[in-house]
């Protein structure tokens, strides 16, 4: 357990004096003198970078090589120091997914945290939700009503990228006849191609069947297949079969490690990618993960409604002198009868909202 206060003895960085101090902890604590008295050399010469020292020494190698340790400040002795870091404010890189956490790889530690000792809650019930059962998904599915057909698939890939020859190679030869990538129904010894550099998503069909009480068996038997093949996740896709083409109705999802019983709700298992704002899986939907979004501010587009289009109301437009321009505008004008020479605040919706 680290002391109350920071203990420094024999610091001599620059034009420290072999001075001896101690620096009470989690206080706010000022240091000040005169032009030329050790303050820096105190704080950021000796304390800091020895902070950073022994803390960049923790890290990888691969992580060390982002960073620029400092040397060992010329002092005897240092005890109760916290792992320090500071990373430079660089204007000329404008990438917000490179962040403190980021750079240090603690944010990897807290992503890997969280998969593993996370408690997950079904987002209807709030209650957290436990393992599923072979018995409870059988149970779930023969509430279909009778005559559904289903497809039981069972998701080997999940959003990574790759070609998986050898994985396709392997069901081939274990006998399975058909495979949905991407969403689209393959036959399993087609010669599939996919691009390495996107990701995709893989599920076997691991059977076929009709809902009615004599598949309870057979059902329970393909359920267990299909969660051996994909270590735990089984999607059970409902077929509309009363028009001419089969078309997928809609989808289950069941895991064998989390399940909302009582709202019927599955989740995919707990991984790190899940919390990470760098990651499709992680991310937020709306800002990507960026934290900001881009959004379209009407008076700034418009700042004077009281002008007309050839007025140039919409300012982003005010510098555009191509003739092939205004030709499209005056032909947008008379499909959907409006007037260019109109002030813009007068415009009816269905103008304004085609312009």
């Amino acid at each position: 357990m680290l002391a109350d206060k920071i203990i420094i003895k024999g610091a001599r960085e620059h034009n420290l004096k072999n001075i001896d101090i101690e620096i009470p902890r989690n206080k706010l604590v000022v240091i000040t003198g005169l032009s030329g008295s050790g303050k820096s050399s105190l704080a950021f010469d000796t304390i800091y970078a020895e902070g950073q020292r022994r803390y960049v020494e923790s890290l990888s190698a691969y992580a060390r090589q982002f960073l620029e340790q400092m040397e060992k400040p010329d002092v005897d002795y240092i005890e109760g120091l916290s792992p320090a870091i500071s990373i430079e404010q660089k204007t000329s890189s404008k990438n917000p997914r490179s962040t403190v956490g980021t750079i240090t790889e603690i944010y990897d530690y807290l992503r890997l945290l969280f998969a593993r000792v996370g408690r997950v809650h079904c987002y209807k019930c709030g209650k957290e939700i436990a393992a599923q059962t072979v018995q409870q998904m059988v149970d779930q599915i023969m509430e279909l009503p009778v005559e559904t057909n289903i497809h039981i698939l069972s998701p080997i890939v999940m959003g990574r990228k790759g070609e998986y020859k050898k994985e396709l190679t392997e069901l081939l030869r274990k006998g399975f006849i058909r495979v949905r990538v991407d969403g689209v129904m393959r036959e399993v010894g087609e010669d599939i191609k996919l691009d390495k550099n996107k990701k995709h998503d893989i599920e076997v069909v691991v059977d076929r069947l009709i809902i009615k009480d004599s598949i309870k068996r057979r059902l329970s038997d393909s359920i267990e297949l299909a969660l051996k093949l994909s270590e735990g996740i089984v999607i059970v896709t409902i077929i509309d079969t009363k028009k001419k083409q089969r078309i997928m109705k809609r989808e289950l999802l069941f895991s064998e490690k989390f399940a909302c019983i009582k709202c019927g709700i599955s989740y995919p298992a707990m991984e790190p990618r899940m919390f990470s704002f760098n990651s499709p899986h992680g991310a937020c939907h709306v800002c990507g993960g960026l934290g900001t979004r881009m959004d379209i501010d009407p008076d700034l587009v418009v700042p004077d409604p009281g002008k007309s289009l050839r007025e140039c109301a919409i300012k982003p437009w005010e510098k555009k002198s191509s003739i092939y321009f205004y030709q499209m505008l005056e032909a947008i004008a008379d499909h959907y009868h409006f007037n260019l020479n109109t002030p813009f605040n007068k415009l009816s919706k269905i103008g304004r909202a085609h312009v």
